[in-house]
């Protein structure tokens, strides 16, 4: 997928502000976060008319890559350009559509929009809506789509989402047919400090680096934790800690991730 060379559209950037992990009283609540490189903030729109894709773009806060979409304004009898999140194997020149009647499945392709009740069992979908009008959730990431394994209901579809938990998804929710584009983005290497400075991220100490007043790991007579599982430096567990409440019912998860 090649990217253009062109400036991104006025009309779809806004600058980003940036906290450094910080809240509205400014205390750190989440740490090594600080610097950063200045970002501008690209809008995208997954309710398009039909439309023709005529670039692709980087897009420095998305892992995936974003395609710039030529579509027809009837109202204002004009054309307009519109960013769109780009799925795999999309070209210049291809053509995308938002289809929401029922019993338009024939007519779908990479790219175009629809409800789910319009999707057959087995497709792949990306920017897939937990509530039908509440924008995309799930399988946003680069490299990252959703299976649709079941029509479960007249109102609902059982689908796998990204992480492995099976959710049942009303019918009437949108979502993209396809995968996000830049799937090899978990191969990226860093390659130095300076290129985690310009993704926000500041530098980090081992606790066990550190003495036992600054962190609860620190201390003792070589590299040890003291016989515990690790903590933060509040001593709240971490390295992978559910923050589910694993007790909490949900009808709609048919099967929890492992």
């Amino acid at each position: 997928m090649l990217l253009s060379k062109y400036s991104p559209l006025r009309s779809k950037v806004k600058r980003s502000k940036k906290y450094a992990g910080r809240n509205n009283q400014g205390r750190i609540t989440v740490r090594h976060q600080g610097g950063g490189h200045k970002q501008l903030y690209r809008k995208i729109n997954s309710n398009l008319n039909d439309g023709i894709i005529v670039g692709f773009e980087f897009d420095p806060m998305r892992t995936g890559r974003i395609a710039k979409v030529l579509y027809s304004d009837y109202n204002c009898e004009t054309d307009s350009y519109e960013y769109i999140s780009a799925p795999r194997n999309l070209k210049v020149f291809d053509k995308v559509q938002t289809l929401i009647g029922l019993g338009d499945t024939f007519l779908l392709g990479t790219g175009d929009t629809s409800i789910l009740a319009n999707f057959e069992v087995g497709d792949t979908i990306y920017n897939v809506e937990e509530i039908p009008g509440c924008g995309p959730k799930y399988a946003r990431a680069a490299g990252t789509y959703c299976k649709v394994l079941q029509r479960y209901s007249k109102n609902y579809l059982k689908l796998r989402l990204p992480s492995g938990e099976e959710k049942l998804i009303s019918t009437k929710a949108s979502a993209m047919l396809g995968s996000v584009s830049n799937e090899g983005n978990y191969k990226k290497i860093i390659g130095k400090a300076g290129r985690s400075r310009w993704l926000n991220k500041r530098p980090s100490v081992r606790g066990v680096a550190m003495n036992p007043v600054d962190h609860p790991h620190g201390g003792g007579q070589g590299k040890t934790k003291g016989g515990r599982p690790s903590v933060t430096p509040n001593s709240r567990p971490t390295k992978g800690q559910p923050t589910r409440n694993k007790h909490k019912k949900n009808s709609k998860i048919i099967k929890r991730k492992q």
